[in-house]
Formats: C-alpha cells, structure tokens, sequence
C-alpha cells in the first residue's frame, strides 16, 4: 500500500493538475464570469475525487479568479472595470517611468530578446490568437525593457501591479482581438526609439500611451461603460 505522505503528494499532484487547467480556462475566457464551477462535475471530467478539486477552486478563489455565492456555489468571478482601469492607469505610468530609465541600460541582446518576443505575438495575430500566450508574452516583452531599471524601488512598484493586475484582468486582449495588432505595432515602435537613442521623456511617453490605449479600449468595449 502507498504511504501516507505518497498518497498526499499523488492528491497535491492531482490538486495543482487542475488548478493549472482551471486556471487557463478562466484566464483565456473559455470560462466566462459567472461561470459554473460544479465540483462534482469537474472531479469527473478529470477523472479524479472532489478533494483536489476542492483545493484547486480555494486557491482560485483566493486570487480572486472565483466566488462563492449561498445557494450557487463556485463561480468565474467578473471583472471590475474600474478596479481594472484605475490599476492600469497606474501601472502606464510607472511601466512608461521604469522603461525610460532603464533604456540607456538595455543590451542589444535584451533587444533581441523583446524583438522575438514580438514577433511571435504578431505571428499569433496574422494566425490563431491564444490570448494565454499573448499576454505571457506581453509581460515578457516589457519585462526585458524595464528590468535594466536602476531605480529599484520603482521596479518593486511595478512588480506589485503587475501582480494585482494578473487577479483583475486576466487577458485584455480576449475581450478586445483588435487590440493586438496594434499593440505589436506599438511594440516596434517603443523597441526603434531605444535603439535610436531617443530621449527618456519620448520613450517614456510612447510606453505610457501604449498601455493607456490598451485600458481605453478595454473599458469603452464593456457593457458597464455606456
């Protein structure tokens, strides 16, 4: 017979199987707000008991993916337009402070590296948007441009928005397609002026207008904000 703490690693194994499933369903929008999560019924189509699917669903919740209502049970949780406007608005700003202070600092190979980045998402765009890998993308794009910042308290900041957006608002771009072949094209455009030695302050202005258009398009799309 397995041991006690094999048997509770093969549950924690199952637990994060379909947490990480569970996850890009709600992230690439196959799982909408207000979304049913039966336990029971989840536990069958992973061919597992209800236990780790329990597990999973609380740690959705507690990044606030899902919520539990009396009399309903698990549901995909919405999406706060204004939680998620107010927290883009700050992170344009301090992801257009931390990219024009780390530009003088940027390696051509760091450049490479955000160049291919982009060219894969404007391959998901002419091709099979997966709105998951477009956004991890994204954050990688930018992430390359930002790092080199020498001002660490202020990438301590972004990171901490970074994080609190990834619990609001999942993938902008599966509520907004026609968003990212403009993205990519803003992405050539933020990636040229560093090349070229543009001044901190147009660099600075492109990559904050960058992430402000992505929040407009987002918030004037949702039902809410007529």
């Amino acid at each position: 017979m397995p041991s006690t703490a094999g048997a509770q690693q093969q549950a924690l194994s199952k637990s994060e199987k379909v947490y990480q499933e569970l996850h890009a369903r709600i992230l690439s929008g196959r799982y909408a707000s207000g979304y049913r999560l039966v336990l029971d019924q989840i536990a069958r189509d992973f061919g597992t008991s209800p236990v780790p699917v329990r597990e999973a669903v609380r740690r959705l919740e507690a990044e606030g993916l899902v919520t539990f209502t009396r009399n309903v049970g698990a549901q995909v949780a919405g999406i706060n337009t204004s939680d998620y406007a107010n927290a883009m608005q700050t992170l344009a700003y301090l992801e257009g402070a931390a990219t024009s202070l780390a530009a003088p600092h940027v390696t051509p190979k760091q450049l490479e590296d955000a160049a291919s980045f982009n060219a894969e998402m404007r391959e998901m765009c002419e091709g099979t948007l997966d709105p998951v890998r477009f956004t991890e993308l994204n954050h990688r794009f930018h992430w390359v441009l930002c790092e080199n910042c020498p001002n660490q308290h202020l990438l301590d900041l972004l990171h901490r928005e970074w994080q609190r957006m990834s619990g609001i608002r999942r993938s902008s771009f599966t509520f907004v397609p026609s968003r990212t072949m403009s993205s990519v094209d803003e992405h050539d455009r933020i990636i040229a002026l560093i090349r070229a030695d543009a001044s901190q302050q147009e660099i600075e202005r492109v990559s904050r207008d960058h992430k402000l258009r992505t929040m407009t398009e987002y918030v004037t799309s949702r039902p809410d904000s007529a």
